[in-house]
């Protein structure tokens, strides 16, 4: 039985990849690709930053405890709060003694803010504002990869058309040499066209190898977008498009750039809000329960052994407290006029994507109808093409044209033939472009779509 699986399993791994489709690439590029993947973590990092900000709605709890063994010397007088010199309760000392004792302490303080004039939502807001900006930032970098995954999938189709019809050359090229071999044995031509007819031959196959590199450049393209295609599915992409595929298309405000630039607007305006709040009074409500202990008697004696390791005298207390910073007015106005400033920056940036957006789609348009109309004109160009090394090759035959006639002629059907394959899918491309500046992809894949 085990013999039988792992034989099936060899005969699998045997088995031809399965051609890749437009859409598979377009798919596996918006999945694998590394940039889509660092903007979805930033989306998961901004989706915690929402728990993080809501988190400011519960009350702070902070407890506390110490042992210590220190003089008790104290003496009267105001001292500026600092971190160095530690602070000492109870009454002055009449002198100064090396005397020390144990000290404990132990407690717990719960601090809340019942109201804060909509401070902690506005904050919870700018989390929410910054997670929707994380989110169509993941859409935009998917869109973009997508389209530039298509665009990489239709170069190889490119290339692959470009070596079908460089094979062709090479098989004319070598009838060609056939011919001429022919005739100079006969006697009929130099042995100089002969020469010629080898050189064209090779030229010929020169052009093939190098049309077969593009393909595995192209490919190599594809696969930095994390798709790796060994054998590509043309599908309708050698095909016209329908007729109807040149139907208007959305607004440029649902393009995943606008999108996301719309989103980060109002990131800005939910930061604005907090400053907008943040010039009140924080009210607190705090209660505290904590117990201290000591070696050190009121009457200035100690006591020894391990008095006031353990807390021995207990307090409770519980308040309302409000707190004012009365000079944070001028540091809110200068963080306000900041985030104006950025604001408008980002006006401005929304001004000039739309402008580009403009631009683009004014550009694929030119470009859909200027590939739709060398389209239409092609047929002419190849029949022609055709027709005249027809010609040339029975001129040859007759003694009454020169090969360079018969090579040219050739080239030219070559070329013709290349461009005929080139120009449906320049058509192709021109849609690609065309929903790329609409922000459209999924109108492009269907078009695709048999």
């Amino acid at each position: 039985m085990m013999r039988l699986f792992v034989v099936s399993i060899g005969a699998a791994l045997l088995l031809p990849a399965q051609p890749l489709t437009l859409e598979q690439a377009v798919e596996c590029a918006a999945r694998n690709y590394g940039a889509v993947k660092v903007s979805t973590e930033q989306s998961s990092a901004a989706a915690a930053a929402i728990g993080f900000a809501r988190t400011a709605y519960l009350p702070k709890v902070d407890g506390l405890a110490q042992v210590n063994r220190a003089t008790r010397n104290n003496v009267f007088g105001i001292l500026m709060p600092n971190s160095v010199i530690m602070p000492i309760s109870g009454p002055p000392n009449p002198e100064n003694s090396a005397t020390n004792v144990w000290g404990s302490a132990v407690g717990v303080l719960v601090s809340w803010e019942p109201f804060d004039f909509g401070l902690r939502q506005a904050q919870v807001d700018v989390a929410q504002a910054g997670r929707r900006r994380a989110d169509a930032a993941v859409e935009r970098t998917r869109f973009d990869v997508s389209v530039a995954a298509a665009d990489a999938f239709l170069t190889i189709l490119a290339a692959e058309q470009t070596v079908e019809a460089a094979k062709a050359g090479v098989e004319r090229a070598r009838t060609l040499s056939g011919l001429v071999a022919a005739l100079v044995k006969a006697d009929l031509r130099p042995g100089a066209d002969a020469s010629r007819a080898h050189a064209e031959l090779a030229i010929a196959k020169t052009h093939q190898i190098q049309a077969e590199q593009a393909v595995e450049m192209a490919k190599a393209a594809l696969r930095q977008y994390g798709v790796n295609a060994v054998t590509v599915d043309a599908g309708k992409l050698l095909e016209p498009p329908p007729g109807d595929a040149i139907s208007s298309m959305g607004s440029q405000e649902n393009h995943p750039a606008m999108r996301e630039q719309q989103a980060a607007l109002q990131e800005s305006a939910a930061r604005m809000k907090v400053l907008d709040r943040s010039y009140f009074p924080k009210f607190n409500l705090q209660s505290g329960l904590y117990a201290r202990g000591t070696g050190a008697n009121p009457d200035f004696s100690t006591s020894g052994g391990l008095v006031g390791l353990g807390p021995n005298i207990h307090n409770w207390g519980a308040g309302f407290s409000a707190t004012l910073p009365l000079l944070d007015f001028k540091i809110l106005r200068e963080k306000r006029a900041i985030e104006s400033a950025q604001a408008w920056a980002e006006t401005a940036r929304a001004t000039q994507i739309g402008q580009d957006l403009d631009a683009r789609q004014a550009r694929a348009q030119a470009m859909l109808n200027g590939s739709l109309r060398v389209l239409a004109n092609l047929p002419v160009q190849i029949e022609s093409a055709r027709t005249a090394e027809t010609q040339a090759t029975a001129r040859y035959r007759a003694g009454l044209g020169t090969l360079a006639e018969v090579a040219d002629a050739q080239r030219l059907v070559t070329q013709s033939e290349i461009d005929l394959r080139l120009g449906r899918l320049a058509v192709w491309r021109a849609h690609l472009a065309r929903s790329a500046a609409h922000g459209d992809l999924g109108r492009f894949l269907a078009m695709v779509k048999p």
